[in-house]
């Protein structure tokens, strides 16, 4: 008798150490509601999953692509240019300490790109040309859309416009004497541009103001159609020729050192940007290079690249907005169709329940914490899965990498589990109506 009464109180401890409070009953019933309709619980996680993980992809690429599209189009050409102003134009250019104290003033903003421009009006076989004197690597790196057939121009090598070709038919490794006349660029403040041109291309601003400066004379290819004696020069070959599409290739470009040689040493007519700020950061320093007026140059924006920029990143991100809004519908409405199958399923269990006492607030916090548990597990798994995606695409379409956005893996967690305690209101709301005594009856 006294073992018996041991082992009856020892089993009566341990029955007495885990009492099924409404806690585990609650835990208990959930398990066993997920666990037992494994085929409808998958597909609930699979709703949230594509959601949470179209979602994520599309949102992550969308942080991506403002910055890589700026970086895009900054290899289309420059997004500000400077150059004199009426009040500072004078015939030596923009001077070195000018042009630093303005590359401070943009670089402020961001990273930035560079190259100077010196302008010259020039005789080749007797008819006025346009020289640019450049550093060739700086204009290279600023304009990596420019198709360049042969090489940049070096010492005594020259880079040519395709019209400049075309007109003179002149081929890689041919010789050009280009001659060099004070005559012919007096009189006009070289170097400052036409302020009523328009500034979405600088190089056509500095090409219609250059040619102003040639006595007024029509131009067709790049050249006057008139008779000019000829006049000694210097003797350059043709390294390259360069066709754009554009004014460039009206103009004969040749190193710095050439053109200092040919003209005399003095500042750049024209300094091109390629920044990486943003619309409003342009607008920042276009206002911050105007408002000193010590420097005595004038900034523009080359609307045109900002323009573009600005409005393919709109165009994407109302494309992203459009296709958020299809993924939620789609995702409101698979999760909403599975609980209203869990719930037909599991009708005769819910009447049972009411008929012993339970609520229907009971009986619908369950089914809410049911549906968010699936969002749990699916945006998770979905979010996982967006970010893998996202980073090969990242890396295919954009070649750079795509670090892991912690807020945005969060928000895109709870955003399933919002979604689908939403999509659980209507199904939800049928099982707390639900009649214990019909269904018993059809018991």
């Amino acid at each position: 008798m006294v073992g018996k009464s041991k082992v009856s109180k020892g089993v009566t401890r341990k029955a007495s150490s885990r009492p099924m409070t409404n806690r585990r009953m609650f835990a208990t019933m959930i398990f066993g509601a997920v666990f037992r309709r494994r085929s409808r619980a998958a597909m609930a996680v699979v709703s949230s999953l594509v959601g949470a993980a179209t979602l994520f992809c599309l949102a992550a690429v969308c942080l991506v692509v403002p910055q890589q599209m700026n970086d895009e189009m900054r290899a289309y050409g420059a997004n500000l240019i400077v150059t004199p102003s009426e009040s500072g134009a004078s015939k030596g250019g923009m001077p070195a300490d000018v042009i630093k104290q303005a590359t401070s003033l943009v670089t402020a903003h961001g990273s930035a790109k560079s190259a100077t421009y010196r302008y010259e009006t020039v005789r080749i076989n007797s008819a006025p040309y346009v020289l640019g004197g450049i550093n060739p690597a700086e204009v290279r790196n600023l304009n990596q859309h420019w198709v360049v057939d042969g090489a940049w121009p070096s010492a005594g090598k020259v880079l040519i416009g395709r019209d400049v070709a075309d007109a003179m038919g002149l081929q890689i490794g041919s010789t050009m004497t280009i001659a060099y006349r004070a005559s012919d660029n007096a009189g006009s403040s070289s170097g400052s541009t036409d302020g009523s041109a328009d500034n979405s291309q600088s190089a056509d601003a500095t090409q219609n103001q250059v040619q102003s400066q040639s006595n007024s004379q029509q131009t067709r290819d790049g050249r006057v159609s008139s008779d000019i004696m000829e006049g000694g020069g210097t003797e350059f070959e043709v390294a390259g020729i360069v066709d754009t599409g554009g004014s460039e290739d009206e103009i004969v470009y040749a190193d710095e050192s050439d053109v200092a040689k040919l003209a005399g040493q003095r500042g750049a007519d024209v300094v091109e940007y390629s920044s990486g700020a943003d619309a409003n950061g342009l607008g920042s320093i276009v206002k911050a290079i105007n408002a000193d007026t010590s420097l005595g140059v004038k900034a523009q924006q080359v609307t045109k690249i900002t323009s573009s920029n600005t409005r393919i990143i709109t165009m994407l991100q109302t494309l992203f907005w459009l296709v958020s809004v299809v993924v939620l519908v789609l995702t409101l409405v698979g999760v909403s169709t599975t609980m209203a199958s869990i719930v037909s399923q599991r009708r005769n269990e819910i009447g049972l329940r009411k008929a012993l006492g339970a609520s229907s607030a009971s009986v619908g916090t369950e089914f809410y914490v049911e549906s968010a548990f699936y969002g749990l597990i699916g945006g998770v798994l979905g979010t996982a899965v967006g970010y893998a995606f996202a980073r090969i695409l990242c890396q295919t379409v954009f070649d750079r990498g795509l670090a892991f956005n912690w807020l945005l893996g969060i928000g895109s967690v709870v955003l399933s589990i919002l979604i689908a305690v939403l999509a659980s209101v209507i199904p939800v709301r049928r099982a707390s109506r639900i009649d214990p005594a019909v269904v018993l009856r059809e018991e």
